[in-house]
């Protein structure tokens, strides 16, 4: 079977700083009566605007990370059925999103010098999507090689692996908050509030990794329906590939996110 290059992404800005991290050092001996000013939402303009910095930051980085490693994965020898493979891959899933968030941060605090951004929390951040990243990025190939093996169409083949890779991306950030929250003072610790906003957030990477699946152009190309669009024919050049897989997570991401910016109400979507 042909590898095919593709990711889940990952995400994080500054509305998510309520459901992926506390913006404050966890205090041992706060009082149990304190209690939080509600959240404050910016309108549905405010979530486009974190969901193109998502997007730039880390949607696109997750792809274009998991292609490359792909590309040295098979240049290891390593075929896209082996666990060398996904581990190569879910890496380079990882490295995109770490990489892509945190320089992103670090970047916009140089411009805009706000005391905002706080680096060591954005660190934290990245490094627990990342970790959910991982297990979306590694779970990809097998997923999709398992629905292909089963002679699906197309559109079973991407239903299959918006679910898939949805479930591990929302298991990877459940795990990550229990195991990261003590020794990491910015991770907020699993609670059934971040529960929800974990589960819409991994429903959008979900719908990254299933435009993914269209970057196969070898796969029923006639039911393919993101062929002309994201399409990675073979000859491709390495970086072009690496460009479309991760214009492909992006656009899956962006189309699934919209239709929540539009119809969530206010203040209960996860880049609240």
């Amino acid at each position: 079977m042909i590898a095919i290059r593709s990711t889940a992404l990952r995400t994080r800005m500054p509305a998510m700083a309520r459901s992926i991290s506390s913006s404050a050092p966890r205090l041992a001996d706060a009082s149990p009566t304190t209690e939080e000013a509600p959240a404050t939402t910016g309108g549905i303009g405010a979530r486009f605007v974190s969901m193109a910095e998502v997007t730039v930051s880390k949607i696109f980085p997750a792809g274009f990370g998991w292609q490359s490693s792909s590309i040295v994965a098979e240049g290891m020898g390593f075929e896209a059925d082996t666990l060398n493979f996904a581990l190569t891959t879910g890496f380079g899933d990882f490295l995109g999103v770490l990489s892509g968030h945190t320089g992103y941060y670090a970047l916009k605090k140089a411009v805009t010098g706000s005391d905002d951004i706080n680096i060591a929390q954005e660190a934290q951040t990245g490094f627990l999507l990342a970790s959910a990243a991982f297990c979306s990025g590694a779970g990809w190939q097998p997923i999709v090689n398992v629905l292909q093996g089963m002679n699906l169409p197309f559109t079973g083949v991407f239903a299959g692996t918006w679910v898939g890779c949805g479930s591990l991306f929302y298991l990877g950030l459940r795990a990550g908050r229990t195991i990261y929250s003590g020794p990491m003072q910015y991770i907020e610790e699993p609670t059934y509030e971040n529960s929800k906003s974990d589960a819409s957030l991994s429903v959008a990477i979900g719908g990254a990794t299933a435009f993914f699946v269209g970057t196969d152009a070898a796969y029923l190309p006639e039911q393919n329906f993101l062929i002309n669009v994201v399409g990675i024919a073979d000859g491709t050049p390495d970086l072009t590939g690496c460009a479309i897989a991760g214009s492909s997570t992006a656009l899956g991401f962006a189309t699934c996110q919209t239709g929540f910016n539009l119809i969530f109400p206010a203040g209960k979507c996860w880049n609240d």
